[in-house]
């Protein structure tokens, strides 16, 4: 049997993505803490059996932009304010490398 390699997620993401630092792997984690922030509010919005129609309306946008707001994109702190806040839900947003939103 021959010998294998196993390599962490750090690893396969230097050699597939770039090392940290460089403008690609910066790149990959805003797009991945935006992501998790996204996945939050989704995960937040069924919990409260909202629909994305509803939820925009709270906020005063388009099914579309709710939709964009969960997939991770067009994302601000202004907006994930918003959304959280017409949930009557805390967040707290932690930059930390793993991207983590932590929710009361």
């Amino acid at each position: 049997m021959e010998d294998k390699k196993f390599y962490t997620l750090s690893e396969i993401e230097d050699i597939h993505i770039g090392k940290k630092g460089t403008p690609e792997r910066d790149n990959y984690e805003q797009r991945m803490q935006s992501f998790l922030v996204g996945e939050a509010i989704k995960q937040t919005r069924q919990s409260k059996k909202l629909t994305q129609e509803e939820l925009g309306a709270r906020i005063g946008v388009q099914p579309a932009q709710i939709s964009r707001i969960e997939s991770g994109r067009n994302l601000t702190l202004t907006t994930v304010a918003k959304v959280f806040r017409a949930m009557n839900v805390g967040a707290k947003l932690e930059i930390d490398g793993l991207g983590k939103v932590a929710l009361w």
